[in-house]
């Protein structure tokens, strides 16, 4: 019977300390690796949101236009939101849409598009020409440009 009870105190494994402590270094550097890049993706979302919500507010200045004699004549982005419901225009948590308004003569438009968290600026321009100009200003960042655009950002 002794000779038993020692054995199964030999026989108990265990990790050491050293072991311990390996494995949460590996786990420490995996996350710090890895909460940047999640951080870097959730931060386009956001910035692809405001594009996405300043192409769909391109479609509905188009629809005014062609509602209005061909006039971009919509002095704000409520107006645009009463032909495309999904457009916020409240500064809210969320993507909304800044401004909205006609520009050379009503002939052409001009839209900014404001990213939720990052506060980046997206401006979408329309010259009485058709001509179509993107723009991008970097918002909380206080960088010079948006994240991912040169600084003479002309597309996005």
């Amino acid at each position: 019977m002794r000779k038993l009870s020692t054995r199964n105190v030999r026989d108990e494994g265990g990790f050491t300390l050293i072991e311990l402590l390996v494995v949460i270094l590996i786990i420490g550097i995996l996350a710090a690796i890895a909460i940047p890049a999640l951080l870097s993706q959730k931060n386009k979302a956001y910035d692809s949101s405001a594009k996405t919500l300043a192409q769909t507010a391109q479609t509905a200045a188009e629809t005014y236009a062609t509602e209005n004699g061909g006039l971009y004549s919509f002095t704000s982005p409520s107006q645009l939101n009463a032909i495309e419901p999904s457009i916020n225009y409240k500064n809210t948590n969320e993507t909304y849409l800044l401004t909205a308004k006609g520009i050379e003569s009503n002939e052409g438009y001009e839209i900014t598009a404001v990213a939720a968290n990052t506060k980046d600026k997206f401006t979408l321009k329309r010259n009485k020409k058709g001509e179509i100009a993107r723009g991008c200003a970097a918002g909380v960042s206080k960088a010079k440009t948006c994240p991912g655009h040169s600084e003479s950002s002309t597309s996005w």
